[in-house]
């Protein structure tokens, strides 16, 4: 069991090439005991983007704050506060902050991809 503000959880910068300002907390892993997802918060600041990857597993997005575009198949569609998005494992994607303040999304993956 866990209960903890997120604001607590240390956040650490993402070193990945292509990704610029951008912030990650794991809210919730394995070593938490859990064992079949983790939980992440990405903290990307105005202009910050994360890198134009692909990966086998799939994830789940929840926007907390913030505006963006969220790049797939080639095209930029974009979210605010509240929307959900699908990320099929496989797909080439992104996330940029298009907005003027910090975006802060969670992230859903399965475990068994950290």
């Amino acid at each position: 069991m866990k209960i903890e503000k997120s604001s607590n959880v240390s956040k650490c910068s993402v070193e990945i090439e292509g990704a610029k300002d951008v912030d990650v907390r794991w809210l919730i892993s394995k070593d938490d005991g859990a064992e079949n997802f983790a939980m992440r918060m990405f903290e990307l600041q105005p202009g910050g983007h994360t890198p134009l990857h692909t990966h086998h597993h799939e994830h789940e997005v929840f926007v907390i704050e913030g505006r963006g575009a969220f790049v797939y198949e080639g095209r930029e569609h974009q979210f605010g506060p509240e929307h959900v998005i699908f990320v099929p494992g496989g797909e080439e994607h992104q996330f940029k902050n298009t907005g003027d303040s910090i975006l802060r999304m969670l992230c859903l993956i399965p475990a068994s991809a950290v």
